[in-house]
């Protein structure tokens, strides 16, 4: 296993064959505790090299080697125990003693497994080969053998990429084309409704009979939306979105219906908390970060203004899946009176030189209701940069009229005040001619478009995500940072082993 691969079976007994080391200095242990220091001195002596190993690894290798030996340390340390309510020491001990263990799922062994390979300075991902430049190769003949190294790697990265499906090919074109009328056809519309903004966000689908008139569904993805519906779990799809996937699952779509179908064992996470979900799920600690009604500081000199507490799309991995309304709940909106309250406060508060307008997707509001709120925020002197967070590019496109864009853009004043638009898109399958335009409207205003990605499981396979990155600047989106869906025990089968993370850092 020379590299982390999600659809690899991992197993109890291959982390027994690749952590034999480790585990034969804690088999013997007779408390949790000597097994903790054991582990710190097998971690130490490989970060101090006895064995001179850094001689033989090439410099991506030690970089990666040091970065694992920084993970383990610290997941291995009591303070880790308690905050997560688990301790992995414990869980290696007893596998070091045979101990049975019916709680460690693949994701646990993954996990481990690639952080000891890089640890033990096993290469986890591929870099030019070196040992091809002799002692007495230099300048002009030494660069072009690692050209041509360099070329055999983007070969093999440029092959991984081409595996996976993008929205702008002929061929999806034509499937989407087909697909958005068997939808249209599905819900009673007319083909002209189809570039209506307002028509999507009138037929966003929100149970399971809905969903099933327009995509093909399992049984268990099925049942877990009928869950979700019973113990009022926000959930929604547009029609557009729905477009997007294919008419049964594919290798194709399966990011995107990961996107918005939740799975059973989400269901179960937020059923077991439905009446204190402000208190299991809210990781970021925004009850304790909102000074006033709809804001949230976190930090200095930004905050987080939240107007509109809905979307017309739901996403499994909300951070604020605790607190959103159901997809276009009637008063989600916020009174008159809280948002200027909250603007009021913003203008107290002279620190305060960004604005990042989000809920919820502020950009559902009607025009009328944004130009208000953006008009108020841009009256305050303090205030550099409003900065609004949509996913409506990739959920209804057609949201992004000409007007709207219009609209955002008188906002902007060059050396005074700046507008952006940040945005999620999370695969190259989402990506549609109809997203194109949108952002295209949104970058003739002078306004940046950013992504964020949130990085889970289902967009986690090699180069999947570099794909992506590469796409998104095509279409005029700059990728701005990654999320992990850390500290949410509902989004467990989303996340990604940190062995893979550090991977993904060098992709």
């Amino acid at each position: 296993m020379s590299s982390w691969n999600p659809e690899v079976d991992y197993s109890l007994e291959s982390f027994k064959k690749e952590a034999t080391l480790l585990l034969t200095r804690l088999k013997d242990c007779g408390s949790l505790e000597q097994a903790r220091e054991n582990a710190f001195d097998w971690v130490a002596g490989h970060e101090y090299d006895p064995d001179n190993l850094t001689d033989k690894l090439l410099p991506g290798e030690i970089i990666r080697r040091r970065d694992c030996v920084r993970a383990f340390m610290s997941i291995i340390k009591p303070s880790s125990d308690k905050k997560a309510g688990f301790s992995v020491t414990q869980a290696i001990w007893d596998i070091a003693r045979g101990q049975a263990r019916t709680d460690l799922q693949a994701g646990f062994f993954a996990e481990i497994i690639n952080m000891i390979m890089g640890i033990e300075g096993r290469s986890l991902f591929s870099a030019p080969d070196e040992s091809k430049l002799s002692a007495d190769m230099s300048g002009r003949e030494a660069s072009k053998v690692r050209s041509d190294e360099l070329d055999k790697i983007w070969e093999a990265a440029a092959k991984k990429m081409a595996g996976y499906a993008d929205g702008l090919t002929a061929e999806a074109i034509q499937r989407r084309q087909a697909r958005s009328e068997q939808i249209i056809k599905a819900l009673g519309g007319q083909s002209e409704n189809w570039d209506n903004w307002r028509w999507h966000v009138q037929h966003v689908l929100t149970d399971a009979e809905s969903v099933a008139k327009v995509v093909g569904l399992s049984d268990s993805e099925k049942d877990a939306i009928l869950r979700a519906n019973k113990c009022n779990l926000a959930f929604g799809i547009t029609p557009y979105y729905a477009s997007l996937m294919d008419q049964q699952p594919s290798s194709r779509d399966r990011a995107i219906r990961a996107q918005v179908l939740p799975p059973t064992s989400y269901v179960a996470e937020m059923e077991k908390h439905r009446s204190d979900r402000g208190q299991a799920f809210d990781f970021m600690g925004e009850y304790d970060t909102s000074p006033i009604d709809l804001v949230t500081r976190r930090y200095p000199a930004i905050l987080i203004l939240k107007p509109y507490n809905t979307c017309p799309q739901i996403c499994v991995y909300c951070q604020r899946n605790w607190e959103i309304d159901q997809a276009m709940a009637p008063g989600a909106m916020a009174s008159e009176e809280k948002i200027e309250a909250a603007l009021q406060w913003i203008e107290e508060h002279s620190a305060i030189r960004e604005v990042l307008i989000t809920g919820g997707d502020p950009l559902i509001m009607s025009n009328e209701r944004i130009e208000k709120i953006l008009s108020r925020i841009a009256a305050i002197d303090h205030i550099d940069l409003i900065r609004i967070g949509s996913r409506v590019p990739v959920t209804i496109p057609m949201r992004i009229t000409q007007n709207l864009a219009d609209l955002l853009g008188k906002f902007r004043q060059p050396g005074r005040r700046e507008v952006c638009l940040v945005t999620h898109v999370e695969h190259p399958y989402e990506i549609t001619p109809q997203m194109v335009t949108a952002v295209d409207r949104i970058k003739r205003q002078g306004i940046s478009v950013f992504n964020q990605q949130v990085y889970t499981f289902f967009t986690s396979r090699r180069f999947e995500a570099a794909r992506l990155r590469m796409l998104l600047r095509r279409i005029g989106i700059d990728p701005y940072y990654t999320f992990v869906t850390k500290g949410k025990e509902e989004t467990g089968d989303y996340r990604v082993p940190i062995a893979r993370l550090l991977q993904e850092q060098k992709e």
